[in-house]
Formats: C-alpha cells, sequence, structure tokens
C-alpha cells in the first residue's frame, strides 16, 4: 500500500497534507482515474491491485466530492472522479483551444516517418530497451510479489496469530501453516501474482523466506521507532525482567521520551541476547543498542531495571557500564515494579528468593479459577471469625494482584495460616473437585510455606520493608507525594541506619515472631537442608538464629540501605525535586516559590539559562494566584498539555526531561507498551514466541510502509530476485 499520491510530482505529503483515497473497486471508475491521473504504467493494473496499492489524495476532486464525516474521517462521495490537476501537458488558463478537425494528416505523416526513421538507426538500442523493460517488468512484478507476503506476515503479527502455526511438524514446511493459508486463500481471491509463483516453485514462501521476512520487519518497525526517539531528543532506558524464548534468555528493552505533542510516551524497542557474563555481557548489550539499532545512547537521561536475584548481577555489571559510558543516564526505580518488591527481587539470598518465587507461584495459582479463590476466602474467615471487618479486608485485598502491592510482605503475614490451610485443603482433595496439576501446584506452594526459612524470610521482609513502605507508595504517586518523598529520603536512610547498627536486638524481635509464627503452624524450627548439605561439619555448632541473622536479617538490611542510595542518587532527587514546578505542588506550597536550586540540575538543557529566575517567578505566580474552586494540573501529564506553556520555554525543557524518569507513573493512554507486553508473554505459548514478532505485535499502531519493507528485503537478499 502506497502511504502518497500516485499522480507524478505530486508534493501534497510533503507540503499540504491531504486525505488520501483508495482507487475505486469499479471497472470503469478505476479506469477513468487512471487516465486522469496520466499514469501509463497504472493502465495494465486490475481494479482490485489499483484499490490495494494506489492512492489519490484530496487536492486532485472538487471539494463538493468530499464528505468530513468526522474529525478523523474523510469521504468521497460514490461518484467522485479526480478532475484537478497541474500537469505540464494540460492547456494553461487563457491559451487558445485548438478545434479537433484543426489536427492534420499532415501532422501524422510526420509523426509516422519521424518513428520509422528512429526504428531504423536504433535497433540495437531499442533491442535493450526491450530487454529492460522486460526486466523491470519482473521487478515490479518481484516488487508485487513480496508486498502481499509482507501484507498476510504484518496481519498475522498485529493479531498475534503465529505464522507456522497450527501445523509444527517440520517435514511439511509451511504448507499447513497460517502464513500458508492465507497465501492460499489470496491466490483464489484472484492474486495472480501469488499464483505465478506458485505454478514456478511450487510453494509461494520457503521457510527460509519466511524467517527473512520476519527479520526484515522488525529492523523496519525498529527503524520507526528510534527515528521517532531521536527526533524527540532525550530518552531513558528501561528493561524488563530476562524471558526465554526459543531456548535462550532475552532482555526485554524499552525507552520513554516526550513526543513532540508533550506527551510521555513508552515504546518496546525489543529483545536483546542475554547470553554471556560480566564486562562482555554489557559491552556486547550497548553495542548492539547504538550500533545496530541506532539508539543515541548520548541522549539517554535515565535508566531502570527490573530483574530477579539469579540474574542480579549481571544487570549490576550492565547498568554500571552504561553510566560509566553516558554518565548522565542516572540510575533510578521503574515505576512498572513497586519499590518494596523491586528491592525484594534483587536480592540473591534463598530465603528472599524462596519468598518471591513462591508469591509467583501464589499469584498464578489462584488467578486459575473462582473456586480457589472463594477456597482462600473460607479459609480467612476460618482464622478471622471473630474480626468480620478484618476477614472482609484481607477477603478484598486477595483479589487483587495483592503479591505486587508496597504492602504485600505485611499481606503474607497476616494470611499466612489461612493460605497454608487452603493449599493443604486443595491437595487434600477429598471432594475431588481439583485436577492432578491443580492438586500438584498446591502441594508446590504448601511445601514452600511449611518451610522455616520462608516464614524466617518473610517476617525479616515485612519488618525491614515497613520503613520504606510509605516512601515507595509516595514517589510512586501523584506529583504533590513524589515530590514529599524526594525531601523525605534521609529520615528513611536515617531510620534504615538505626536498624542496622542495632541489628542484634532488631533479629531478635524478629526471630522470635517468626518463630510463634512457625509453631502456631506447626513448622519445625531449623537451618535450611542446602546449608547443611555444604557445611555438614558445621551442623552441630550452628543455632537456626545466629544463622538467620548472618544470612538473613543483616544482608536483607545492608542490601536495602545500598539500593536506596543507588536508586535515589542526589540527581534523581533534584528531578524529583523539580516536581515543584507542577501546578497542584504551587498551589499546595503557594508560600513557598519552587526552589531554583533543584532546577539547576537542568540548567544545559535549556533554551535561555538567564531568564530562568524571572521564568520561574512568573510560572509561580501564574499559578499561586488561582482562586479556590479551580482546577490544578495535579501530574507531569497534565502540566505538559497546558496550552499557554509555549510562553515558558525553560520551564517546557525542564518539564520534558521530568517527564521522561521511569520512576513516574504514566497516564494509561500513554502507557500501552509494558501490557502489551505483558499479554504477549502471557498469552502467547512459549513455541510461538518470537522476538521479531513480538516487536511488529507490541507496535502496531506504527505506520507500516510496505514499500519500504519491500525495498529493505531486497536490499539485504538481492539473490532472491532472481528466482523470478
Amino acid at each position: 500500500m502506497q502511504n502518497h499520491c500516485a499522480v507524478p510530482n505530486c508534493t501534497s505529503s510533503i507540503s499540504d497534507p491531504q486525505p488520501l483515497f483508495r482507487f475505486p473497486h469499479d471497472p470503469e471508475r478505476s479506469k477513468k482515474w487512471v487516465e486522469k491521473c496520466q499514469r501509463r504504467d497504472l493502465i495494465d493494473k486490475s481494479p482490485d491491485q489499483l484499490h490495494r496499492h494506489y492512492r489519490l489524495c484530496g487536492k486532485h476532486f472538487e471539494s463538493s466530492l468530499i464528505d468530513n464525516v468526522s474529525f478523523q474521517c474523510t469521504v468521497l462521495k460514490d461518484d467522485a472522479i479526480p478532475t484537478i490537476f497541474d500537469m505540464p501537458s494540460q492547456p494553461q488558463n487563457g491559451q487558445v483551444k485548438r478545434n479537433k478537425e484543426t489536427v492534420s494528416e499532415k501532422k501524422y505523416f510526420y509523426l509516422a516517418t519521424v518513428s520509422f526513421s528512429l526504428l531504423e538507426m536504433k535497433k540495437s538500442q531499442d533491442t535493450d530497451t526491450a530487454k529492460a523493460d522486460v526486466q523491470t517488468d519482473e521487478e515490479e512484478e518481484y516488487r508485487e510479489y513480496l508486498k502481499s507476503l509482507f501484507e498476510v506476515l504484518v496481519l498475522l503479527g498485529e493479531q498475534n496469530i503465529p505464522p507456522t502455526g497450527p501445523g509444527d511438524r517440520k517435514k511439511d514446511g509451511l504448507r499447513e501453516s497460517n502464513f500458508q493459508a492465507l497465501l492460499d486463500y489470496r491466490m483464489n481471491c484472484g492474486n495472480e501474482v501469488l499464483k505465478k509463483r506458485y505454478d514456478v516453485n511450487q510453494e509461494c514462501c520457503s521457510s527460509v523466506q519466511l524467517s527473512q521476512l520476519i527479520e526484515v520487519c522488525e529492523k523496519c518497525i525498529r527503524s520507526k521507532l528510534v527515528e521517532e526517539v531521536k527526533q524527540n531528543g532525550f530518552f531513558s532506558l528501561l528493561t524488563d525482567d530476562l524471558v526465554k524464548i526459543s531456548g535462550e534468555w532475552h532482555l526485554p528493552v524499552f525507552v520513554r521520551f516526550v513526543d513532540q505533542s508533550n506527551c510521555q510516551q513508552e515504546r518496546f524497542c525489543g529483545f536483546l541476547s542475554f547470553e554471556g557474563d560480566g564486562d562482555a555481557l554489557a559491552e556486547k548489550l550497548l553495542s548492539e543498542m547504538a550500533d545496530e539499532w541506532g539508539l543515541d545512547m548520548e541522549q539517554c537521561r535515565g535508566q531502570a531495571h527490573s530483574c530477579t536475584g539469579t540474574h542480579f548481577s549481571k544487570m549490576k555489571t550492565f547498568s554500571a557500564k552504561l553510566i560509566d559510558k553516558y554518565p548522565l543516564a542516572v540510575v533510578t526505580l521503574r515505576s512498572t515494579r513497586t519499590l518494596n518488591v523491586s528491592l525484594a527481587n534483587g536480592m540473591v539470598l534463598s530465603g528472599v528468593q524462596l519468598v518471591m518465587s513462591t508469591f509467583k507461584k501464589i499469584e498464578s495459582f489462584f488467578s486459575q479459577s473462582n473456586l480457589l479463590q472463594l477456597e482462600l476466602e473460607h479459609a480467612i474467615f476460618i482464622f478471622y471469625p471473630d474480626k468480620e471487618d478484618k476477614a472482609n479486608e484481607l477477603k478484598d485485598i486477595c483479589h487483587t494482584n495483592w503479591t505486587r502491592r508496597h504492602d504485600a510482605f505485611d499481606v503474607a503475614v497476616e494470611i499466612l495460616e489461612a493460605l497454608l490451610l487452603c493449599v493443604d485443603s486443595v491437595h487434600d482433595n477429598e471432594d475431588m473437585r481439583w485436577s492432578d496439576q491443580v492438586t500438584h501446584d498446591a502441594l508446590e506452594i504448601s511445601k514452600a510455606l511449611a518451610d522455616f526459612e520462608f516464614v524466617m524470610a518473610l517476617v525479616v521482609l515485612k519488618n525491614v520493608m515497613t520503613l520504606t513502605r510509605a516512601f515507595g507508595k509516595n514517589v510512586q504517586g501523584e506529583a504533590p507525594d513524589a515530590h514529599f518523598a524526594a525531601t523525605s529520603l534521609k529520615a528513611v536512610l536515617h531510620s534504615l541506619k538505626e536498624v542496622s547498627d542495632n541489628i542484634d536486638v532488631y533479629h531478635e524481635f524478629w526471630n522470635d515472631e517468626a518463630v510463634n509464627l512457625a509453631t502456631a503452624m506447626e513448622i519445625p524450627v531449623k537451618i535450611p537442608r542446602s546449608f547443611l548439605r555444604k557445611h555438614h561439619s558445621e551442623s552441630g555448632t550452628i543455632q537456626p538464629d545466629s544463622y538467620y541473622k548472618n544470612n538473613l536479617s543483616v544482608p536483607v538490611v545492608n542490601h536495602i540501605i545500598n539500593e536506596m542510595n543507588e536508586l535515589f542518587s542526589e540527581d534523581h532527587l533534584k528531578s524529583l525535586r523539580c516536581l515543584s514546578l507542577v501546578p497542584a505542588v504551587i498551589e499546595q506550597h503557594k508560600s513557598t516559590e519552587p526552589e531554583e536550586e533543584s532546577i539547576q540540575v537542568f540548567k544545559d538543557y535549556i533554551p535561555n539559562a538567564g531568564t530562568l529566575s524571572a521564568e520561574l517567578h512568573c510560572w509561580w505566580v501564574k499559578w499561586s494566584k488561582k482562586g479556590k474552586g479551580e482546577t490544578f494540573p495535579s501530574n507531569i501529564h497534565e502540566t505538559l498539555q497546558q496550552a499557554d506553556l509555549k510562553f515558558f520555554p525553560n520551564m517546557l525543557a525542564v518539564l520534558r526531561l521530568i517527564g521522561i524518569l521511569p520512576t513516574l507513573a504514566l497516564e494509561d493512554s500513554c502507557n500501552v507498551a509494558y501490557k502489551r507486553f505483558k499479554m504477549y508473554m502471557e498469552n502467547t505459548p512459549d513455541k510461538f514466541k518470537s522476538k521479531s514478532l513480538a516487536l511488529l505485535n507490541m507496535n502496531y499502531d506504527v505506520g507500516f510502509d510496505l514499500d519500504s519493507m519491500v525495498e529493505a528485503y531486497m536490499n539485504t537478499y538481492p539473490e532472491r530476485g532472481e528466482v523470478m
């Protein structure tokens, strides 16, 4: 499909954007359109081909023939014929019109004589021209063939339909695939190019060529995304938990930026192979993003990573390498993961990882069936017989994704006994209500919950994370809350330091709580079996209390202090304090102007640093003098959409830079990339997951230019054109 007007030398798509209209299906009208736009190369094309691949823009139609159905929808009247053209061959205004009868026989005789002379004089040149015409026709036919393949591939990718499914028998190649089924349908509907290809080769597309098409499609889409990022300047780099595709670990990569309309955007850029270790892996990842993808890493102003403990050290190495090469890429928290859950996921301690992996199993288990959810609710009421309000509160919490909440560890401790009772009951399956798979999953969860290492780690996480819970909730909340959090970090770190300095006392309380809970659940208090196997000679001398202090409580507190300092560096906090520019924050602190000192962190990126003070004062006056009852923009998104922001260029520049901070939650309308990513990973069977088609599926709203894909394919695989 062309995304420009088919009229020669028409510049509507460049200087005068116009709506594009498909050629009509009706053969007579289609023929008239071709004649009017003087495209001799389109004469032999069928109405169906013209309708699918060619367009005329609105400037060639009388205004009376065009209906504006809505702001986004413009249509032609059913009998519309283009009549407005500016062709060199057309008569100019005022030119004397010749009568048809004045064209004499002498003129035709002259033209025939000249043509005959040229044919006699240049036979060899004409032969070469004829060959060139044939070659051109073949190339055009090959382009149409490729375009048909890409159209089908894009359609499947957008709908997340695997091209190779449902048949997965390798000996059948693509003969039973979804891709071939759609090609067959198009041939049955009269696609002559595909028919010819099939008649010659007994197949429209081989497995090898399909892989090449998918690869080219991925590169074309990513190039569009990267170009969009480049056009909008600064961006932040975000990664998510590693995923397995085709048996290999891959790192999902996102970018966040503010577009030309001052809207925050987050895009999925693709997967990077995560095979390797240390500096070599970090160098490879950065090289691929910069050299192969084309991201200008000099423009990167933030980074945020979500990773579990098993891959934590590798991501740390990558993050350090990134900030070493690009010092302005500040490490931050990612808004899609609550602070407490993110801190816990980064710990490599066996007890903490046991808790986090069990949380995932619990979430997956109870999402299978409402009956399982009812079973848990029943167990909760058993343990809170005299506290109906508390039981109802916990029941409501359990209907949410509570394992991802800021208070996830508190909730887990409160429902732990009910959880164990529930999964044990499901595993027993006395009334034969549950399948073998459900009972097996219940047993796996039961084993984890009945392990004292799990209980001890959960209690330690609950007590330590209490100190960071309010801060995390605020920093990922609305602008006034996040601004407040930026000023409260010092108090949080002070509390953590006090716990660290008195860890013996605190651990004693935590140990008593865990032992009491374990006793109530009839769980034996013991050292992890994995430790005893490795240190058999010491097993009789180490007490559980001492073991868990040195191997759990101390490392947990130290890890959280280190991570809080790294995630909330001084530059990050200054950026958060710049949320004082948001009108809702100004209204809340109207007696005090926003701190210019914090805004100075962006002094090198604002249009006019010399007028910053005056402009900041005017901005404060504008919003602090608003009357009561008036609404105030409460976040970055709403503030960036203020029409008069263009009169405050320095404020606009600063707000755009704050807008790319990964810490701040996006509006639902801007946060589609991560949602699409989660849907793809959860809903696509492992054998059909494709890193290339995932990029297409998650960016289906990017304007696909099939002609560019065809051109890229022919440049990448020029030899394939020879088989046509």
